[in-house]
C-alpha cells in the first residue's frame, strides 16, 4: 500500500474518534496606516485585534467567542508548545520612535479563549509578518518583511519573550518593482530543529541558517541560500511530515517550488516548480499561503485574484500534481489553516471580511464548503489550538 495513503487512513481513523474541541484564533489588520499611509483601510469599521472562536472537530461547527485581545496589526500568530501562550506579530513600522515592529505574548484562558497580555519585545526590524516556535519550545523566530531581517527571540519558562539573541539582515534586490530591497516573508525551523529557513520575497532566495536552539543562535549554512527564478518572490514555506521534502509558495509568479531536503547536509535542492493557477486564468493574482496536509498526501496554496485554495496531490517523491482550485468563500484568502485531524480547512478572506469553513475529502483532499461563513474585519491568518481532553 502507498505509504501516504496508509498515513491518510490512520489520520482518518484517529479523527473518527471523538476529538477535543479547538480554539481558533484569527489575526487581522487593525490599521494599515501603521504600515504606510497609501495602504490604509477603507472607511468603515475596523478590526480591533485578535478574535477567537470555538471549533468542534466532530461536526465542523465554528462558534464566535468575540474579541480575544486588542493589539495593533496582529497579522500572524502561533502558540507555545504548552498551548498556554499565544504569540502575535505586530506588523508596524515604528515603535516608540524607532523603526521596528514588535512581537507580543498573551496568556490563553482555555475556557473563554480570552487573552491576557504578558509582555512585548521589539522584532529588530520593520513590518514583522511571520513567526514560529522551535521544536523544543525555547525560541521564537520572527521574519521582518519591511526591513528584510530575521531574529531569534528566546522564551522564558513562563512563555514570556526576551530580547533577540540572534539577528540577520539581508541585502539585495529582485527583478520586479516590488523587489527594490530585501523582504523576509517567513521564517521556519526544519523538523530536526537544526536549520532555520527564511523565504526572502525581495531577493528571490531561501536563506538557510544553522540554528542552535540551546544558544538561540544563527549562522549561515553551507550553502547559505537557494536561488529561485527571478521575479518569483518566495513567500511562505512548509516542510513535509517525512522531513525529506519542503515547499515554497512564490507570490509574484504564482508558483509552488518543491525542494528535496538533505537533513544531514542541511541542503535544499529544487525538484519541481509549477503554477498554483489553472491554465486558462490570465487575470492578476498573487499567491499567499502554503500548507501540507497532516497525512502528507496533499498540499494547499491560496490564490488572491482567483480567490481560491489550490489543491495538489503529493506523490511518493514529494512532487506535485494540481488537482483543483476551490473558491475560498470570499475575496483575497491571505491565510488559511488545517485543523489537527486533517478534516477541516478555514480560509481567511481579507477583503470580504469573513472566514469560511470547509470539509476536506479524505480521498481526494479537496475542500468542500460547509456553508459556514463568519464575519471578521480584515482577517489575515487563522490558527487552530487543540484543547486538552
Amino acid at each position: 500500500m502507498n505509504l501516504w495513503l496508509l498515513l491518510g487512513l490512520l489520520v482518518s481513523v484517529t479523527a473518527s474518534a471523538a476529538a477535543p474541541p479547538n480554539l481558533v484564533y484569527v489575526g487581522t489588520y487593525t490599521d494599515r496606516e501603521l504600515l504606510v499611509p497609501s495602504r490604509s483601510n477603507a472607511s468603515g469599521e475596523r478590526s480591533k485585534g485578535l478574535y477567537v472562536f470555538r471549533f468542534d472537530p466532530d461536526t465542523g461547527k465554528l462558534t464566535p467567542l468575540g474579541l480575544a485581545a486588542e493589539t495593533p496589526n496582529p497579522t500572524y500568530v502561533t502558540f507555545s508548545q504548552s498551548g498556554r501562550v499565544l504569540y502575535a506579530v505586530n506588523e508596524i513600522y515604528q515603535y516608540q520612535g524607532e523603526p521596528t515592529g514588535t512581537v507580543s505574548a498573551f496568556a490563553i484562558d482555555p475556557a473563554s479563549g480570552r487573552l491576557t497580555f504578558l509582555n512585548q519585545v521589539v522584532s529588530r526590524g520593520t513590518g514583522p509578518c511571520h513567526l514560529c516556535v522551535d521544536h523544543i519550545g525555547k525560541n521564537l523566530l520572527v521574519a521582518n518583511f519591511g526591513s528584510g531581517s530575521v531574529a531569534v527571540l528566546p522564551l522564558n519558562a513562563d512563555g514570556t519573550l526576551r530580547p533577540a539573541s540572534a539577528f540577520a539582515q539581508d541585502t539585495g534586490t529582485g527583478a520586479t518593482a516590488r523587489q527594490t530591497g530585501p523582504h523576509a516573508h517567513s521564517f521556519n525551523v526544519s523538523p530536526d530543529n537544526r536549520l532555520a529557513v527564511a523565504a526572502e520575497f525581495g531577493t528571490d532566495r531561501l536563506l538557510v541558517y544553522r540554528f542552535d536552539a540551546a544558544a538561540g543562535s544563527l549562522q549561515p549554512a553551507e550553502p547559505p541560500s537557494v536561488p529561485f527564478r527571478p521575479g518569483s518572490a518566495p513567500r511562505h514555506f512548509s516542510f513535509h511530515p517525512n522531513g525529506k521534502v519542503a515547499y515554497a509558495v512564490n507570490e509574484i509568479d504564482n508558483t509552488v517550488t518543491v525542494l528535496a531536503f538533505d537533513a544531514a547536509r542541511g541542503a535544499l535542492r529544487e525538484l519541481q516548480t509549477l503554477s498554483t493557477l489553472p491554465d486558462d486564468f490570465k487575470a492578476m493574482n498573487t499567491a499567499a499561503e502554503v500548507l501540507v496536509h497532516p497525512s502528507g498526501r496533499f498540499l494547499y496554496a491560496s490564490n488572491r485574484g482567483l480567490h481560491s485554495i489550490a489543491v495538489f496531490a503529493i506523490d511518493d517523491s514529494g512532487r506535485l500534481r494540481l488537482v483543483a482550485n476551490v473558491p475560498s468563500g470570499g475575496r483575497t484568502p491571505r491565510g488559511f489553516s488545517l485543523d489537527p485531524t486533517g478534516r477541516w480547512l478555514i480560509a481567511a478572506n481579507q477583503d470580504t471580511h469573513n472566514i469560511a469553513v470547509f470539509a476536506i475529502d479524505p480521498t481526494t483532499g479537496i475542500p468542500a464548503p460547509t456553508g459556514q461563513s463568519l464575519e471578521v474585519r480584515t482577517p489575515t491568518g487563522v490558527k487552530f489550538l487543540p484543547l486538552p481532553n
